[in-house]
């Protein structure tokens, strides 16, 4: 999964993603600025009534609890019916506004 991340943010920040899948939870590693871009890849198990992904924005901070950015959620519909997605901007949205917005690639193998 190839994930781009674009905010638009005063200062700098130091993001990462937690990626939700029903209980599942992984997280990227720290990027750093408003336009930080990952090339990794994250594994899921997929149950039949799993629906959607949900990506949680997050600024790292050293001294202090992490900063929650926004969040975004992937319906997992179309990729299930077409195997693949490419890249694809999702918006970011925070307290239901606007603040930014996730690219991301998926493909699903089923087993």
């Amino acid at each position: 999964m190839n994930v781009r991340v674009f905010f638009i943010l005063a200062g700098s920040v130091d993001p990462y993603v937690v990626l939700t899948c029903r209980t599942q939870e992984q997280k990227s590693s720290i990027g750093s600025g408003s336009g930080p871009e990952w090339n990794e890849t994250f594994v899921f198990t997929i149950t039949g009534d799993v629906t959607e992904l949900t990506l949680k924005i997050m600024d790292k901070d050293t001294f202090s609890n992490d900063d929650y950015l926004g969040e975004a959620t992937i319906s997992l519909e179309p990729l299930f019916m077409e195997g693949s997605l490419p890249p694809t901007a999702y918006n970011v949205v925070k307290n239901q506004e606007y603040c930014g917005e996730i690219r991301v690639g998926l493909t699903f193998t089923p087993e």
